[in-house]
């Protein structure tokens, strides 16, 4: 069983256990430790800092001066010998070929999460056909526009 899949049994043993309601997955893996099913992981400590420095990253913003929030660094994706590596750059000098390949990226993930968004909206649907189905839409533009003037509103 791999590592996801202890972590998915325990999730469903929970569960379970507990009246199949919702719960958060701190509570799921500290039964799932309490009860020996698995165990707290050995941290490399470069790994956590690496961890926490893409999380930090990935939160930078500045202000341009057309006055849009804009996120500063910008990763990409590349395996190499079966690695997968991220590379991270700045946007106010960051190549080019770097910044496509990085918004193209975000895009694809975007895109996938709608494929999926969609196929579990249709499943739970169908699943619960005896209630109104949940209409799910996946045009965007209104949705960013609208965002965007209240983006500005909160900023004015």
């Amino acid at each position: 069983m791999t590592y996801k899949e202890q972590l998915q049994r325990v999730w469903h043993d929970y569960e379970a256990k507990h009246g199949r309601v919702p719960a958060t997955a701190r509570d799921a893996v500290h039964w799932g430790v309490l009860h020996g099913m698995i165990q707290t992981p050995e941290v490399d400590p470069l790994a956590k800092l690496a961890e926490d420095m893409a999380t930090a990253l990935r939160e930078e913003y500045a202000t341009d001066a057309q006055g849009r929030r804009y996120r500063v660094n910008h990763a990409v994706r590349v395996t190499k010998g079966g690695v997968q590596y991220t590379f991270w750059a700045m946007m106010n000098d960051a190549p080019r070929d770097h910044m496509q390949k990085a918004f193209i990226q975000r895009r694809e993930q975007i895109v996938g999460d709608c494929v999926q968004l969609s196929t579990d909206v249709e499943a739970y649907n169908d699943m619960n056909s005896e209630q109104p189905p949940i209409p799910m839409l996946f045009d965007f533009r209104d949705d960013v526009e609208e965002r965007r003037y209240w983006d500005d509103k909160k900023a004015a």
